[in-house]
C-alpha cells in the first residue's frame, strides 16, 4: 500500500484529500505543521508528499527544502498545494525540488491523475 504524507494546517481540506485517497487504497498520514511534517517523512518515509506553502513553524519552502538536502528524504517526489501559485513561487519550488504545484482551490480530478502518475510503480 502507498503511503501519502499530506503536510496541510487546514484540518478540514486534509480530512476530505485524506478520505478520498483512502478510499482508493493509499495510506494517509496528516501533519499539521512544518516541524512535524518534517519529522513524519524523515520516520516514515512516504511515497509521496503533498505539501502545503502556509504552514506554522516552518513554510512549505523550507519543508522542500530540507527534504530535498537530505539524503534519506531527497527521492520521494513533492506536490506543492496552495493559494500562493504564482510564477515566482513555481519557479523557486522546482528549483528546490518539487514535482508539480497545484494552485488552491484544485480540481480534485486533477489531483488525483498527478499523485497516480506520481506514485506509478518508481
Amino acid at each position: 500500500m502507498k503511503k501519502i504524507l499530506m503536510i496541510e494546517d487546514s484540518k478540514k481540506t486534509s480530512f476530505i484529500l485524506k478520505e478520498v485517497l483512502e478510499k482508493m487504497g493509499y495510506n494517509v498520514l496528516l501533519e499539521p505543521d512544518g516541524v512535524s511534517g518534517l519529522a513524519a517523512a524523515r520516520r516514515e518515509k512516504p511515497d509521496l508528499i503533498l505539501l502545503d506553502l502556509l504552514l506554522p513553524k516552518i513554510s512549505g519552502f523550507d519543508v522542500c527544502k530540507n527534504l530535498k538536502q537530505d539524503n534519506s528524504t531527497r527521492h520521494i517526489p513533492v506536490i506543492i498545494l496552495s493559494t500562493m501559485y504564482n510564477e515566482e513561487n513555481v519557479k523557486k519550488m522546482k528549483v528546490l525540488g518539487a514535482v508539480n504545484f497545484m494552485k488552491k482551490p484544485y480540481r480534485l480530478e486533477e489531483l488525483l491523475m498527478e499523485i497516480k502518475k506520481q506514485l506509478r510503480d518508481e
